[in-house]
């Protein structure tokens, strides 16, 4: 736009009634825009820059002009640059196709400029807009820079400088409705103009600073207010001043602020056993009062004050005695809820009914004591108990603990014995009586032992007797033989002290022969230790070789043994004499090679040694025939093979 009028914006103050709340405006005062210029020459040129506010405001548009004049030959300007902060915004310039950056506006042409005729200047202008980003109360360069046909000139620092003031700001304080319940949270609104999102905004009571909000998008700010205590209190809102912003304040607010007024009501059963604990319960309204419950039995106090929790204040409590008992509670608020009172509920306390049963063995014997045992109900009753046999008292009363009293006791009479029991309850529960229980009390019988006694060893398959000796010796039972935990055959009558078997192992091995005793009434029974017997296997051997040899030629004697995985060595014999050395079975056979230096008949037998679990054996005689060997015999027994 050329030669369009310029505009500008002035700050003022004024105060304004907001609804609901007081808000002061501070302004930067009522004054006329303060034009500056700064003049320099270039050569023969003389330039005259004019900035028509220095110091703006936001919003505000500023005019800026650029004078040229000379005072030599005519000078033809090509390029104008109008250099200005970058938080101003362009609006519009009197050249035509203005090129707009951040920093600079730049206009170019062909602009004559005489010294004596016309155009004898040529001025250029810019206008631009201050934006919320300039910085306040700081200076902020402006400059200009040009091209003609006879010169450059940067003075993009020439001036003037300008300064953005702070913004005007006004605070408000929302109403508060009142009276306000101490201790209830309550919201303080706050409304700021000139500030922006995030400006803190400070609340105050009575000139002390409670707390803090942030301005959001819509220039408000909050805090959550719980008053301490009951009385008047002056609110008020500051705005503090910020980097952008000027401080401002609400006008003062006066509130009522009351204590809460609280109810309290007391529960309880209405009926408890002494000594056992109930819990009674005080509930106060409203739930988040705060402060202590005293109950009360009539009027003594019953336990310590109890806090409040959520409403509610509970103390479990036994009564001591039985009867009838008034339960009462009072109220003690804390800062800002008032103090209340209960009316009184009715409990009524009895003994604790218990109940008595008595225990003793059905059989006992004179002399030897036995425990008699009272189980009382409940088990934490205290108390003493009496047992008596008959109407007779056995010993002194016995303490009850864990629900239960023993006493040991011996009879010194056989028959049948009647025994019950009495409970005495400590203070707060009931006496107790238990039926009798009968008790056959008989003299003890006649303690016996037992030993029995076998042979160390025995043969697989032959006979062998067992006895057991029963002391004393005209103890009356029967004895039943084990081998290990095998019964040996059935139980034997024992006569004069002693009980005998006759038994036949039918397998080697080591058996364990013990025996029980079981005594015949008026004895007791009786268990002997086991004795060891080591059984061997029956064995046999043969001789398996051939029944003819030949003299002089080797013959192999053979002897076979059974079982085949007997160890052992077989010795070989001629007519009674052994031949060679004893000679080691090996799968149940043994050799020996022999030379027999004379013909004619020969008696031949073995002899096995025997080994572990097996018997020792004889063979046979077996006659071998031996034949001459084409010539007469020495006569000599005859020789080993080599």
């Amino acid at each position: 736009m050329v030669g369009r009028g310029l505009r500008r914006i002035v700050g003022g103050i004024s105060v304004f009634a907001l609804a609901g709340g007081f808000a002061t405006t501070v302004g930067i005062g009522s004054a006329a825009a303060a034009s500056e210029s700064v003049s320099w020459s270039n050569a023969s040129t003389k330039i005259t820059r004019t900035v028509s506010d220095t110091t703006a405001s936001v919003g505000q548009i500023i005019e800026v002009k650029t004078k040229f004049e000379r005072s030599g030959s005519l000078e033809i300007i090509r390029e104008v640059w109008d250099y200005h902060p970058s938080c101003w915004e362009f609006v519009d310039s009197n050249k035509s196709n203005p090129r707009v950056e951040s920093d600079y506006t730049k206009v170019s042409g062909s602009w004559n400029v005489w010294p004596n005729i016309s155009p004898n200047s040529q001025t250029f202008t810019f206008e631009y807009r201050v934006t919320e980003d300039c910085a306040r109360d700081t200076q902020l360069t402006t400059g200009m820079g040009y091209a003609s046909g006879l010169r450059t000139g940067d003075f993009r620092t020439k001036g003037p400088n300008v300064t953005v003031a702070k913004n005007n700001s006004t605070t408000s304080l929302a109403t508060v409705p009142g009276p306000v319940p101490t201790g209830v949270p309550v919201t303080l609104t706050a409304t700021v103009t000139g500030g922006a999102q995030g400006d803190p905004v400070d609340f105050y009571d009575e000139g002390t600073k409670i707390g803090s909000g942030q301005l959001n998008s819509s220039g408000v700010a909050t805090y959550e207010w719980t008053p301490p205590e009951a009385g008047t209190r002056s609110l008020q809102a500051k705005f503090p001043s910020t980097a952008k912003a000027k401080s401002s304040q609400s006008g003062t607010q006066d509130v009522t602020v009351t204590d809460v007024a609280t109810s309290l009501e007391v529960s309880a059963p209405g009926t408890a056993i002494t000594g056992e604990p109930v819990e009674l319960t005080a509930a106060v309204s409203p739930v988040e009062a705060q402060g202590t419950v005293q109950f009360f039995d009539g009027g003594a106090p019953v336990g310590d004050p109890v806090e409040v929790v959520g409403g509610a204040a509970v103390l479990s409590h036994a009564f001591a005695a039985a009867g009838e008992y008034s339960v009462s509670a009072e109220f003690t608020g804390a800062l800002g809820f008032t103090n209340t009172s209960a009316a009184p509920v009715a409990v009524a306390v009895a003994d604790v009914v218990t109940a008595l049963e008595v225990e003793a063995p059905s059989t006992a014997d004179t002399g030897d004591p036995v425990e008699l045992t009272a189980q009382v109900s409940p088990t934490d009753a205290p108390g003493t108990v009496q047992f008596f046999d008959g109407d007779v008292a056995i010993g002194d009363p016995v303490e009850v603990a864990e629900g239960a009293a023993a006493l040991a006791h011996t009879f010194t009479a056989a028959g049948e014995h009647a025994v019950s029991a009495e409970f005495t309850g400590a203070p707060g529960f009931t006496n107790a009586t238990a039926m009798p229980v009968t008790v056959a009390v008989a003299d003890p019988d006649v303690v016996t032992s037992l030993e029995v006694s076998s042979p160390g060893t025995a043969v697989a398959g032959e006979p062998v007797e067992l006895t057991a000796q029963i002391s004393p010796a005209d103890a009356v039972g029967t004895v039943q033989f084990f081998a290990g935990h095998v019964a040996i055959g059935e139980p034997v009558e024992v006569a004069d002290g002693a009980a005998s078997v006759s038994h036949t192992f039918a397998a080697g091995g080591e058996y364990g022969i013990s025996a029980a005793f079981v005594g015949a009434p008026g004895f007791t029974n009786a268990s002997a230790a086991p004795v060891p017997v080591t059984v061997s296997d029956v064995s046999s051997v043969a001789i398996t070789s051939s029944p003819s040899a030949t003299a002089d030629v080797p013959f192999t004697l053979r002897a076979e043994v059974m079982p085949a995985d007997a160890a052992g060595t077989v010795q070989f014999f001629e007519s009674g004499l052994k031949i060679g050395d004893p000679v080691e079975v090996v799968d149940g056979v043994a050799e020996l090679v022999y030379t027999f230096n004379s013909a004619g008949p020969h008696e031949i037998h073995v002899v096995y040694s025997g080994g572990p679990g097996v018997e020792g054996a004889t063979s046979q005689v077996q006659v071998l025939e031996v034949a001459a060997s084409g010539g007469m015999g020495t006569g000599s027994l005859g020789s080993l093979g080599l």
